[in-house]
This record gives C-alpha cells, structure tokens and sequence, in this order.
C-alpha cells in the first residue's frame, strides 16, 4: 500500500481546493460581474460551474482522496474510516488537510480576481462583488440558514459515504451532479457554501484584495457557512455508516 509524506498530502489537497475554488469563484464572476460575457446567466449556470468545479478538484486531489472540504474530512474521521488509501485519520492528518483545503481556496480566489481584474473593477454593487467570493443568505435568519447548510451537506456527505459501496463506481462525474443537484434544489436559500474552506478561503481573499467597491466582507455571517456544514457533516457520519453497512 503506497503511503505519501505530509508535503504530497498538503500539496494535493491544496492544488485541488485552489483549483476547485479558481473554476467555482470564476462561474460565479462570469454570472455577477459587469462587463462579463456571461453575466446574468443565471442560477443553473452557477451550479453546474460549481458542480464541474469539483469535478475536476477531485481529480486533482485523487491521491489524497480529493476532499476539498473539511466537511467531508471530518465525516470520515467520525465515521472510523481512513481519509484515503494510506492516509490515516489521525489528529495530525485531519489539520494538514483542513489547513490545506483553507490555503488553497484562499489562493483559488486570489487566482480567480487575476483573471476577471478589470470586471471586478468595472462592478460597483458590493453584494455582487462579495458574491464571487463567498455565499450570503437571501433572507438572513442565523438559525434557518445554518440548518439549511447543514442539510445540503448531510446529502452531500450521505453520498460520499454510501458511494464506495454502490455497483456504479461513477467517482468524480457523481460527486459533480450531487453538488448541481444540492445547487439546483436547496442552494437558493444560502448560496449553498456546504464546504466551509470554500467559503472562508474567499472570503478572506476578498477582505485583503484591493478591490474597489467592495463593501464589507460580512464577517457577521461568516460562521454559518463552516458551522452549519459541520454539523450535516457529523450527523451523516453518525447515521449512514449503520444503513450501509
């Protein structure tokens, strides 16, 4: 069984992340930002950008896995399983990918305000500038919205876990349509973050770069899009495993 060093693990799990986020925040920019040739092409564009984003992230990061997400790093550990083949879910393997996945989102964003530089400077609504970076519920009420990221990321999570043992063995392209599936069907509340390195990464890419107009960061809401995924995290880890078997 082949085993990889801390550096290949931190290294494929933040070119992933950073590539995941790069293709995910570009869609999302390619929709809201003026001056775009893709502007206003609407919600199902932003999901299968985001689907398609992950897509290719995990193929990236196949050796390690391709989490890309905390989320599903935790639900592994919760549910007794190893992080990938010859990687244990120990303490230290569980903050390598975590720091990893938060780097390369933070750079993924970076990456994507490189390419759309002069849209970004041609957009002056903070909330579609922000909207690049991070999610923002449509009708802010804490508690609902965490529980609506906490029950797109039970699916998510739900899927991930019970995939290994289904006869399809689709891989990447699977983990793709859930992720437009979750978009399309419970992502208009909160903008469906399910990941929280997805959101914090950007988020504060977006709070450091010299972007005009931006407006605030909103760090208010910041913690929804990690806790509420966490908390679906957990809860599929706690449930599924004994339904699958």
């Amino acid at each position: 069984m082949e085993t990889y060093t801390t550096a290949q693990i931190f290294l494929s799990e933040f070119t992933g992340t950073a590539i995941l986020i790069l293709l995910g925040a570009g869609v999302c920019a390619t929709v809201n930002l003026n001056k775009s040739k893709g502007k206003g092409g609407g919600w199902l564009l932003i999901n299968f950008g985001w689907g398609l984003a992950v897509f290719t992230g995990v193929y990236v990061a196949w050796r390690t896995g391709g989490h890309l997400n905390p989320a599903v790093t935790v639900a592994l550990a919760v549910a007794g399983k190893d992080l990938a083949t010859g990687v244990p879910a120990t303490a230290g393997n569980i903050a390598i990918y975590i720091i990893a996945q938060v780097l390369g989102a933070f750079v993924g964003a970076v990456l994507a305000w490189v390419a759309f530089k002069k849209q970004f400077d041609e957009t002056e609504n903070p909330a579609a500038i922000l909207g690049t970076f991070s999610t923002a519920p449509e009708i802010r009420s804490y508690g609902w919205n965490t529980a609506t990221e906490a029950l797109g990321t039970f699916v998510l999570i739900a899927f991930v876990l019970i995939n290994g043992n289904t006869p399809t063995q689709v891989g990447p392209l699977a983990v793709a349509l859930i992720i437009v599936a979750i978009g399309a069907s419970l992502g208009g509340p909160t903008g469906y973050a399910i990941n929280p390195a997805r959101d914090l990464g950007p988020r504060i890419a977006h709070a450091i770069l010299p972007i005009p107009h931006k407006g605030s960061s909103d760090w208010a809401y910041s913690w929804v899009p990690i806790v509420g995924p966490l908390i679906g995290a957990v809860l599929a880890a706690l449930i599924i495993p004994p339904l699958v078997g």
